[in-house]
């Protein structure tokens, strides 16, 4: 414990003195948003709340929307649980859908639908209706992402749904699909093996011919001791898995602990940490923030909890640390990430995940600065939700923090990422919570999309949104 206590002292002390400025220069514009558009995507879309979230908006999808070759593309459930996907030409008001012969199964807000594009031969590719289960996948035509204007969009383009991978069946208790396009254009699933609180993280991947399972790369075991108690079984939690512009692949992750004794109180959750983790071989070994080799995909040493050098953040489980946030690399490459928990002024031990977040829950900004060392900032703006906030950075480097219910609060790269300010308040939205955001469209045409849906009761159906914001030219 002294060590852990003298991680956080280390970084928080470095928090307190002002940010740097990095890259950015003098001439470059600070962050700015200015409505562009707002777009409906079905007026009925399934409405219901399980896991305090809905299964059209869950930040963490990957992706829930996407942007490729001047078309945006769109997935969601309709009321009558058809799995949809919507294309667009950029900065068009309508949309096109195809229903892909699929309809959710459970009411369960995990079941997401999650997109990715393998360049290597032009496919859309699908993942959806997995929690701890099996999955459903669907994927398109060859050449269907590379001529969006010559090949028209029906549901003859998409093949049949699968529950392998064209035949590689990979877990019986799959979840999280992410999809990631590696930089030589071929396509990765990220994704857990086995369960919350005893599960592994695991990687799949696509040539343009065949899928391959690389393998596992985190440990569940391993032994873990907060002041409270023991636990000896968990899972990583990743707040995104992505490459920078240098083909390095970038993770962020919290831990969870499966067992509860580990917490001062039982209405917590068992999260503890930030961690850090790279890979510089398309996920084939990892590193922890020094360079130190920490886990190979597929062998006999996975990362796992006892690894040194893994946290940058450190905190104990009595605080309702959010799993599965998010993040986002700057021009340079260098890791950013968002986590949420209830701040140590507002007391040492929530004793009700939910409703402690909702009323007490902050936003931190942590981030990598150009010297290597780790800052953090809290986000000047109550959260009001118990729900995860979107990060995205635009092409002058400023960031952009998409909170729950659409409100956007954004920091300059000139200020070191300290100058916090709302920019969008959310007003006219009456959005749900969670938003989804298109991480791929901002380096395209510097337009932030993000995907919402309207708030409603029970399981009254409610209108599916996509509101358009310019950001700095």
């Amino acid at each position: 414990m002294k060590r852990r206590t003298l991680l956080a002292t280390a970084l928080l002390s470095s928090v307190v003195a002002p940010g740097i400025a990095g890259t950015a220069r003098a001439a470059d514009p600070g962050p700015s948003v200015t409505q562009s558009g707002n777009t409906t995507l079905d007026g009925q879309a399934i409405f219901f709340v399980s896991y305090d979230g809905l299964v059209n908006n869950n930040s963490f999808q990957k992706n829930g929307l996407l942007t490729y070759k001047g078309y945006q593309y769109a997935v969601w459930y309709t009321a009558d649980r058809n799995a949809v996907v919507g294309r667009r030409v950029l900065g068009a008001s309508t949309w096109s859908t195809v229903k892909v012969d699929h309809t959710l199964r459970y009411n369960d807000s995990h079941n997401v639908i999650s997109m990715g594009v393998s360049k290597v031969d032009g496919r859309l590719h699908l993942n959806m209706d997995s929690h701890s289960d099996g999955f459903t996948y669907v994927k398109s035509v060859a050449g269907l992402m590379d001529n969006p204007a010559g090949l028209s969009w029906t549901a003859s383009r998409f093949g049949a749904p699968q529950s392998t991978l064209d035949g590689l069946a990979l877990t019986s208790q799959f979840t999280y699909p992410q999809f990631i396009s590696t930089p030589d254009g071929k396509l990765q699933l990220s994704y857990r093996v086995a369960v919350s609180g005893n599960g592994r993280n695991a990687l799949a991947e696509y040539d343009g011919t065949s899928w391959t399972n690389l393998g596992e790369w985190t440990s569940s075991t391993g032994t873990y001791t907060s002041e409270h108690g023991t636990s000896t079984v968990r899972n990583m939690y990743l707040h995104g898995i992505d490459y920078d512009k240098n083909g390095r692949l970038h993770s962020f992750f919290t831990w969870r602990e499966q067992n509860g004794a580990v917490m001062c109180n039982g209405g917590g959750i068992t999260n503890h940490d930030t961690g850090y983790v790279y890979s510089d071989d398309r996920g084939r070994t990892w590193r922890n923030n020094a360079g130190t080799v920490v886990g190979t995909t597929g062998g006999s040493d996975k990362v796992a909890v006892t690894d040194s050098g893994l946290v940058i953040d450190a905190i104990n489980p009595d605080h309702s640390l959010m799993n599965q946030e998010s993040q986002f690399t700057d021009s340079a490459g260098r890791p950013h990430a968002i986590i949420s928990y209830v701040p140590g002024r507002f007391g040492q031990c929530t004793t009700n995940y939910v409703a402690d977040r909702t009323a007490n829950g902050r936003a931190f900004h942590v981030r990598k600065t150009s010297t290597g060392t780790w800052r953090k900032t809290e986000i000047p703006v109550p959260l009001n939700s118990s729900q995860r906030t979107k990060l995205v950075l635009d092409k002058y480097d400023n960031a952009y923090a998409i909170l729950p219910f659409g409100r956007i609060v954004a920091a300059s790269a000139a200020s070191g990422h300290t100058d916090w300010t709302t920019l969008f308040d959310g007003s006219g939205l009456n959005a749900f919570g969670e938003v989804v955001v298109d991480e791929t469209r901002i380096a395209q045409d510097g337009v932030l999309s993000v995907l919402y849906q309207v708030k409603s009761t029970g399981t009254t159906p409610s209108a599916l949104h996509v509101v358009d914001f310019k950001l700095p030219a």
